[in-house]
């Protein structure tokens, strides 16, 4: 186990990814004008009505500025994990793994919170969006947003800021997360954009940070109605 999360989280693959000085500036001034309106599409999503077609038009164009905001950023990496022998591969199982021990914590983080009836009560406001629309379309829009998210914060944002990246994005995805003026939603933000933006960091590319975040948020979308119901 420590070598897992050591390869996954810690370890940082040797790559050459540096941008010209005018490509830099224009990650910057791209993350900077993309953050600020993806923070405000997704306070609006979520104080929409539950189930209502405005809710699945407002989360497909959230997607959409994030994923926009990435390309438009300019080139983002895939990333590779060592393997032995110093074989550097991209990071598929490993991640997904990652994303299930998440899940594992925030179960039994969920077993406590569901018995504080405050933090109980943010918990459930989200999860009215799966008890009163199609928790089929409500998946699908989950599985995109996750890869979105993850493009725009773990591959645009990361590669825009000098020092301290993982620090960085991950405060810029808590504060745009707590748009939604939800709490419990801006815990989760805190554990899961740092340890996709370790990820980032150790694997030099977005594809595990994008499949340990769909991984959590979908196994998440399941779990919790059966835990708070």
């Amino acid at each position: 186990m420590r070598s897992f999360i050591q390869r996954s989280l810690w370890d940082v693959v040797p790559r050459d990814q540096r941008d010209t000085a005018e490509a830099f500036r224009r990650r910057q001034v791209v993350a900077a004008v993309v953050v600020l309106i993806g923070a405000v599409v997704l306070g609006w999503s979520l104080r929409l009505e539950p189930g209502g077609n405005t809710f699945y038009v407002a989360a497909v164009v959230l997607a959409g500025v994030w994923a926009a905001g990435a390309f438009l950023s300019g080139r983002l990496h895939l990333g590779r994990m060592a393997r032995a022998n110093e074989v550097f591969v991209r990071p598929i199982l490993a991640p997904i793994l990652l994303g299930l021990l998440l899940v594992g914590v925030f179960v039994l983080g969920s077993l406590v919170v569901r018995e504080i009836d405050p933090l109980a009560a943010y918990v459930s406001s989200v999860l009215e969006y799966a008890d009163e629309g199609s928790l089929t379309l409500l998946a699908i829009i989950t599985f995109f947003n996750g890869i979105a998210e993850e493009l725009f914060f773990r591959g645009a944002m990361y590669a825009a800021i000098p020092k301290h990246p993982v620090f960085w994005t991950t405060l810029a995805y808590v504060v745009a997360t707590l748009a939604t003026g939800n709490v419990m939603l801006g815990f989760a933000a805190i554990v899961l954009g740092a340890v996709c933006g370790l990820e980032r960091r150790a694997s030099g590319g977005i594809l595990a940070p994008i499949l340990t975040h769909i991984t959590w948020s979908l196994s998440m979308l399941f779990l919790l109605p059966l835990l708070f119901s």
